[in-house]
């Protein structure tokens, strides 16, 4: 029943499909034309295949019990592991009449595979099931080996994506070789995966994460044969420097820029990129309010060539930037028309971000990708997943009451907040040297003096409006029947493949109408509210965290071109209290009450009765007595899939 070396190389041939007598001779041949029979590691003997969507194994009998002995072929072993260990994943087979089984993968999909490499001469671990009937360890095969990098879903978070490797190994080389060769021209036929990355580390970001988090996930890079140009981060405002300065056709030699750090992080980097390349009308506004700033309709083209320093000596997470564009108002006025460099459009077809999570909260990373890990952002990245996402301007008008018009212009992906939110990202700012615990202890400090603040707000109404706001009468019972009912509300919850996302088309031309929900000015109108509020938040998705596990807003989505306006008004601490424990708990109704109001808009402008007045956007200081904003759907591309069911 032995072979010897020769014999097994002919046996293990005579198992490989060779290509037919039709094929042209160059080489490429249909995929589902080549198999293998060999045994798979702690399970058996099995028929490897590849496939024109992926290769697919399938179990034969393995181990026999004849006269007491076990018979077992010597072609070829597949070693498959999770996450670096190896596990028992027989399924179906036999030892001494007693059937193991185990749930154990047939097959990987090449759109779930990243890299397949071949690791030479070495070491395969015969069948677990010999130790499991017989008490002893067996010695393992030495030959060629290769192996396939791919990932797998967490059986108990589905969000959370583990690495599986799976190693094979043959008696001859050529084989090992064809297979990889045939495996690399299927993976080079994805379309979408990064080829050259540009990433930035953030050494300090949330506890010093930053850096520890990008040697964790460079070797996925490197097995996906990804180049990657890796500046880790000196100072504050570094990045927005080189993003700034870097010339539109080295930008274009990357197919994306990748941040290692937290919310703030991403901010200034994007900030840089848009501020330098994107030019857009600024925010539609209420014929008062464009009065009030000295402009014609609030819809000229900004110049982003000025621009005005905000220093900060902040180096940790969510560093304020450095530099701030500063805008003369020069330029065109119509509000249904946008400009673009040519050289480096915006929105771009090809170019992604992609963030590899490591600051305080990691909101952006929960939302687009359902978990706060490295790895499952990494996998997310270099299998070239695509995922669009609403961005909102934020136009100054004035810093004070008393200050000039001076816009300046920052960019937004997650949360602009004021009041409330303002007051402990402006107290946390003392405190970092507690690390993101600061955010717990402001924000008690904060709650404690129950602060509100005078202003108005004005609001683009929309059709959906009505649908979308709950009216004062009958909140009272809306609350309770969420609270004590057994029929809640339903919210279409954004989630991979989101059909609202999906349902409009985003930005597809670099000059012409932009696809907003006040394309036609004819049919908007202005709402306003004004009166003392202990919050305002203009939130852009979600916003979950780990201190708000459904986020703000459990139902927004992240690029159907809205604003989710919430709007605190003056309540007594208790009520506020409930607010915030509701926003606190899964499945809670932070929405639900008489002093919240909550509008779906596309745009909003705020003005503030007081002398000055501090925003949060996405973690980072911002001072403004006057201000607009708007969204711009789908403006930007992450790597990410958004976050499954």
């Amino acid at each position: 029943m032995e072979r010897n070396g020769e014999d097994d190389v002919a046996y293990n041939r005579a198992y490989l499909t060779a290509p037919s007598d039709d094929d042209d001779g160059g080489g490429d041949f249909e995929a589902s034309a080549l198999s293998s029979n060999m045994f798979l590691d702690h399970v058996g003997e099995v028929v490897l295949s590849h496939n024109s969507d992926g290769l697919s194994w399938k179990l034969l009998e393995s181990i026999h019990n004849i006269k007491g002995e076990f018979l077992l072929s010597q072609n070829m072993i597949i070693v498959c592991s999770f996450s670096g260990k190896s596990k028992d994943i027989e399924e179906g087979s036999h030892c001494l009449g007693i059937k193991l089984d185990h749930k154990v993968p047939d097959k990987i999909k090449f759109s779930d595979m990243y890299a397949v490499e071949l690791t030479g001469y070495g070491s395969i671990h015969r069948s677990n099931a010999e130790k499991n009937c017989f008490g002893k360890e067996f010695h393992g095969y030495e030959m060629y080996r290769f192996k396939a990098h791919g990932f797998r879903k967490s059986k108990t978070q589905p969000c959370l994506w583990v690495p599986a490797t799976y190693t094979f190994g043959h008696n001859d080389l050529s084989t090992c070789e064809m297979w990889v060769n045939q495996v690399n021209a299927s993976l080079n036929r994805e379309v979408g995966r990064p080829k050259n990355l540009l990433v930035f580390v953030h050494p300090l970001s949330g506890k010093g994460n930053g850096y520890r988090n990008w040697e964790m996930v460079a070797p996925i890079f490197a097995r996906a044969q990804v180049k990657t140009r890796v500046i880790v981060t000196q100072r504050a405002g570094h990045a927005f420097d080189v993003i700034t300065s870097i010339t539109n056709n080295e930008l274009k030699s990357y197919d994306g820029v990748v941040t290692v750090g937290g919310d703030g992080f991403f901010n200034e980097i994007l900030n840089a990129l848009l501020s330098s390349r994107y030019k857009a009308p600024y925010p539609p506004a209420p014929s008062d309010f464009a009065q009030s700033v000295g402009i014609n309709g609030c819809s000229v083209v900004h110049n982003p060539n000025e621009t005005v320093s905000e220093n900060s000596d902040q180096n940790e997470d969510d560093d304020p930037l450095l530099t701030i564009p500063q805008h003369n108002g020069s330029g065109s006025s119509n509000l249904r028309t946008y400009h673009q460099d040519a050289d480096f459009p915006i929105p771009n077809e090809w170019f992604r971000f992609g963030i590899i999570p490591a600051g305080s909260t990691d909101a952006i990373v929960l939302c687009t990708t359902g978990a706060r890990d490295p790895i499952t952002s990494a996998l997310h990245i270099v299998l070239g997943k695509r995922l669009s996402l609403d961005i909102a301007q934020v136009v100054r008008w004035r810093v004070t009451a008393a200050s000039k018009v001076e816009p300046c212009v920052r960019y937004v992906a997650s949360f602009a907040g004021y009041g409330f939110y303002g007051d402990v990202i402006s107290d946390s700012e003392k405190c970092r040297w507690m690390g993101p615990k600061r955010y717990d202890y402001c924000g008690t400090k904060v709650f404690m003096k129950h602060r509100s603040y005078e202003a108005e707000i004005a609001y683009l109404e929309v059709e959906s409006e009505n649908s979308t706001s709950v009216s004062n009468r009958g909140r009272l019972l809306n609350r309770v029947q969420a609270l004590w009912g057994p029929n809640k509300p339903e919210r279409q919850i954004c989630r991979t493949n989101c059909t609202i996302c999906n349902t409009k088309p985003v930005y597809t031309s670099t000059r012409g109408t932009r696809p907003t929900p006040y394309s036609r000015p004819e049919e908007t109108r202005w709402l306003k509210s004004k009166g003392c509020f202990l919050s305002i938040g203009a939130a852009i998705m979600s916003n979950r965290n780990e201190r708000a596990p459904d986020g703000l807003v459990i139902d927004a989505h992240l690029s159907d071109g809205f604003l989710h306006l919430i709007m605190i008004k003056d309540c007594p601490r208790t009520s506020y209290l409930w607010h915030l424990t509701e926003l606190a708990r899964k499945g809670g109704n932070p929405l639900d009450f008489e002093f919240v109001e909550h509008h779906k808009t596309p745009a909003f402008t705020f003005t503030s009765s007081g002398n000055e007045s501090v925003w949060n956007l996405d973690g980072e200081l911002f001072q403004a007595h006057q201000l607009s904003a708007q969204v711009f759907r789908g403006l930007i591309s992450l790597f990410a899939s958004g976050p499954e069911v």
